[in-house]
């Protein structure tokens, strides 16, 4: 996926100022910077949620807007911050609602939906849960239920917003633990963005920075990630500790 030239404005106020990126292939790439900076305006544009007003986003040398919608729902899986399904239904037809785009109108799940929808369902641990009302899981099971339903959609690329907002602490690291498996046993590639400093170093390949709708830095975290650069992008002086290979950033001096 590549970014080039892309602008951005809504109600005559700018979100996005000549945006150039490119998303590395089967990589977990994680974007930050604080409230406001256009990172998940970002990931709106990158999902065709808005329009492109500027430049362009590319998928395969092709612009993501020339895809159909089922071709383009057939190669990019989004999970957004806040997911809403309204009457009661279990884990599992939720999960298969990501086979849609694979079929005709009317047309019956075949052998290998359901395939999928098995394998979607084992990858996120779900089995147990599968014939249960979403409504009545946790919110680290409901937010894996969602995960489950973009991995039936069998994309190479999978878009995250926030994936972890409004879960505890061990079910944003189990959360962040199941992407990881994703990312690297199945080769899918993880453009998500974050707001923990740390778990996205922890777990991303590539780090991009975002303030005022201009990207400030992109490379891999121990190579871009220091006091200097996080000063410029939060207005605040981090301290940032390296301990042999990890690296950590506290928010006090």
């Amino acid at each position: 996926m590549k970014v080039n030239h892309l602008s951005f404005s809504y109600n005559h106020q700018s979100y996005m100022k000549d945006i150039n990126i490119q998303f590395k292939d089967q990589k977990t790439t994680t974007i930050i910077g604080p409230n406001g900076s256009g990172k998940s305006t970002l990931l709106m544009l990158l999902s065709r949620i808005y329009k492109i007003q500027q430049g362009s986003i590319e998928l395969d040398n092709k612009n993501i807007w020339d895809y159909k919608i089922k071709e383009f729902a057939r190669k990019v899986a989004v999970v957004h911050q806040k997911n809403q399904v309204y009457g009661d239904l279990n884990v599992r037809t939720i999960i298969g609602y990501g086979r849609l785009p694979y079929l005709n109108y009317h047309q019956s799940l075949s052998k290998e939906d359901k395939q999928i929808i098995d394998w979607a369902i084992e990858v996120t641990n779900l089995k147990e849960h599968q014939n249960k009302m979403l409504n009545s899981l946790s919110g680290g099971q409901q937010q894996r239920v969602w995960i489950a339903l973009a991995l039936a959609q069998k994309t190479p690329i999978l878009l995250l917003d926030e994936p972890t907002t409004y879960l505890d602490i061990k079910a944003q690291i189990e959360t962040l633990n199941l992407l990881r498996k994703i990312n690297k046993e199945y080769q899918i590639t993880i453009i998500m963005v974050h707001h923990d400093i740390n778990q996205a170093i922890h777990y991303s390949d590539e780090i991009i920075a975002m303030k005022n709708g201009q990207l400030m830095f992109q490379g891999k975290p121990h190579e871009v990630i220091n006091q200097k650069t996080l000063k410029e992008v939060y207005d605040y002086d981090l301290n940032v500790i390296k301990n042999n290979e990890e690296l950590f950033v506290l928010n006090y001096q």
